[in-house]
């Protein structure tokens, strides 16, 4: 299927990241490739590492990017530091992480990201993995999917969402997105601003893909691979991630590692906002290595 792909943010990236001509720059989640074609319009003869865990669109940024230039490779954030290191590259310039879920696996039904599917609940970037939503609403015990919808989801109903989870596993096994967004839905008797269900899909979209440590190691291996002067940008899209970010960056300022290049993280233009709304929540740190 044909998905409209909006990179979030592109200018600010393109500023903040300055690629440079010669420079060599990793795309930590080139995705569809919307970042990384514009990265490479400003590297002259540079190199560009893209990284995703997603075969799929892997295969679909190979074909937008088919650029002897440019070197894709499959992984994880914590990966980041090896798949560098296996194309001979040992200091890059800059490192660019867009986190989150992509509109391609929202619109792609069959992947089982979204509460309005009627596809089985999978949730997995790496569908070579054995882990989905799926098992962990029917098998994990009622107070872990507590602890995951209340952590990672910041869900205020955790606790009566858990009991209706294990509740109707009981009677029939949990298996497409739309079952589990009428249980939450059952829950919450009416609705808000947001769709019932959205922090709950966050949250186990979080714990399938073990979203929030692959987070830390992947900032953690910039530390290593950026060379002086070289610039590490993140976009994050809720408050954990956005979290996450800041503590590593003022952490890492604090022994001398980094300079803050973003006092308070960068968000979308208004008009950005109206021609991407998936775009409204995102905020965008850097830093640059000393």
């Amino acid at each position: 299927m044909k998905v409209i792909h909006l990179p979030v943010m592109l200018r600010e990236v393109i500023v903040l990241l300055k690629p440079e001509s010669g420079g060599i720059y990793v795309d930590a989640t080139v995705g569809l490739g919307g970042h990384s074609e514009e990265i490479l319009k400003h590297i002259g003869s540079g190199m560009l590492i893209g990284i995703d865990r997603d075969d799929e669109a892997l295969n679909m940024a190979g074909s937008r990017l088919a650029d002897s230039r440019v070197v894709l490779k499959k992984g994880r954030f914590s990966d980041v530091g090896r798949l560098v290191a296996e194309t001979g590259v040992t200091e890059v310039d800059g490192i660019l992480f867009d986190i989150g879920t992509s509109m391609f696996h929202l619109k792609t039904a069959e992947r089982g990201f979204s509460f309005l599917s009627e596809e089985p609940l999978d949730m997995r970037m790496d569908r070579s993995q054995d882990l989905t939503a799926a098992y962990i609403v029917n098998k994990y015990p009622e107070k872990d999917i507590d602890r995951i919808l209340w952590e990672y989801g910041e869900e205020r109903l955790s606790r009566k969402i858990a009991r209706a989870i294990v509740d109707y596993r009981a009677r029939k096994k949990i298996g497409t997105c739309a079952e589990l967004s009428d249980i939450v839905c059952s829950v919450y008797k009416g609705r808000g601003k947001l769709h019932p269900a959205t922090k709950t899909f966050q949250a186990l979209r979080i714990a399938v893909n073990d979203e929030m440590n692959e987070l830390k190691k992947g900032l953690d291996a910039s530390a290593g691979i950026l060379k002086s002067k070289g610039r590490l940008c993140v976009i994050s899209y809720h408050s954990l991630e956005d979290r996450i970010v800041k503590n590593f960056i003022r952490d890492n300022q604090k022994l001398g590692v980094f300079d803050v290049l973003t006092k308070k993280p960068l968000v979308p233009a208004y008009e950005e906002v109206r021609l991407n709304p998936s775009a409204r929540s995102a905020k965008l740190r850097g830093a640059e290595k000393k």
